[in-house]
């Protein structure tokens, strides 16, 4: 089964997306086909997307689903006419968080995901340049200033997850790659020593691991079973051998491996509100 599902917002369309993609998982039955309108944030782009939303309506055979996060109250209402099933997330969080706090909310279109707090922004923005500088073990020299450094054999998700970490949460992330001379000493490589409380180490399943190197150099001695099945004993070994937490990220995605990183590791998001 197959329906269509607009996410509608006044901002980026970020949150209506992500809240109403979480809801949708939980329906595998039906295939879904998202039809996203960022910054509708006057009436004549509410008006538009109503007649959107009804030429849907009339050629299939049920009403599509519309998430919101419209701020307008006036714009919301406007968009409530419309033929679809409307999911407003404000209407339904807004008013309980009110009488909560004891506040009449302030609503300002796209504010959950603008610059905000300039000084939050500007660490999130550096957070990200000091991953992307000390990928892959480059710029050792200053794993002093990092908040975790991720090790591991390579394609174990160590470049993605320290980025996610940086842009999401402000955590300056390093990585450094865990390669068959690291393996022949036994020890933690030189650069890792001084920052051992910082190492968190990343491995995975040698069938998927052998599935993402077959892809990336295919038929080659890296990419063989024989290879991978001896680094990543090796480097399970050296976390253990080291005391380095670790964690198996077969079944992971970026998110849940940095959400996991963050929980055990103890690490705060430097994001403010």
């Amino acid at each position: 089964m197959t329906k269509t599902v607009f996410f509608i917002s006044d901002g980026t369309g970020i949150t209506a997306e992500t809240l109403g993609h979480t809801l949708l998982t939980q329906f595998p039955t039906f295939t879904f086909e998202a039809v996203r309108l960022p910054f509708t944030n006057t009436r004549d782009k509410v008006k538009q997307a109503v007649e959107r939303i009804n030429r849907i309506a009339c050629s299939e055979d049920s009403a599509p689903l519309v998430f919101s996060t419209l701020t307008d109250p006036l714009l919301r209402d406007h968009l409530s006419i419309c033929r679809g099933e409307v999911i407003d997330f404000f209407a339904a969080f807004t008013n309980p968080i009110e009488q909560i706090l004891g506040l009449k909310s302030a609503p300002v279109a796209g504010r959950s995901h603008g610059i905000g707090n300039l000084n939050a922004y500007s660490s999130r923005i550096d957070a990200v340049q000091f991953s992307l500088q000390h990928d892959d073990g480059s710029a050792s020299r200053d794993y002093s200033q990092a908040d975790i450094i991720l090790t591991g054999v390579s394609r174990t998700g160590k470049t993605p997850t320290c980025l996610y970490l940086a842009l999401h949460f402000g955590i300056q992330a390093a990585n450094y790659p865990l390669t068959d001379e690291n393996f022949g000493t036994k020890i933690l490589p030189d650069p890792l020593q001084a920052e051992c409380s910082k190492l968190f180490g990343l491995t995975i399943a040698p069938e998927r691991l052998y599935q993402i190197r077959q892809e990336r150099r295919p038929n080659s001695a890296y990419a063989t079973m024989e290879q991978i099945r001896r680094e990543l004993r090796a480097a399970e070994s050296l976390f253990r051998r080291a005391g380095i937490p670790y964690l198996n990220i077969t079944n992971f995605s970026i998110e849940e491996i940095a959400a996991s990183v963050m929980q055990q590791a103890s690490l705060m998001s430097k994001n403010l509100i």
